[in-house]
């Protein structure tokens, strides 16, 4: 018997960044540091200090509000 292959969502799912680097000199798969140098990290995240982060939209409001 062999393996069942998996079909729809679950099929194209990418795996997430590790929300926090290693420290390895050679960077694994799932590295944060190493997917944004190839620009593969999802829309929306950075790398800040080694570890992933959300990247927040500044609004007017948002800004005003700080300010």
């Amino acid at each position: 018997m062999g393996k069942k292959k998996v079909k729809g969502k679950k099929a194209l799912k990418k795996k997430l960044p590790k929300s926090k680097c290693c420290l390895s000199k050679t960077r694994c798969k799932r590295c944060p540091i190493r997917m944004l140098k190839e620009g593969t990290l999802p829309p929306g995240y950075t790398v800040k200090k080694r570890r992933l982060v959300k990247v927040e939209k500044l609004t007017k409001k948002k800004l005003a509000k700080a300010a």
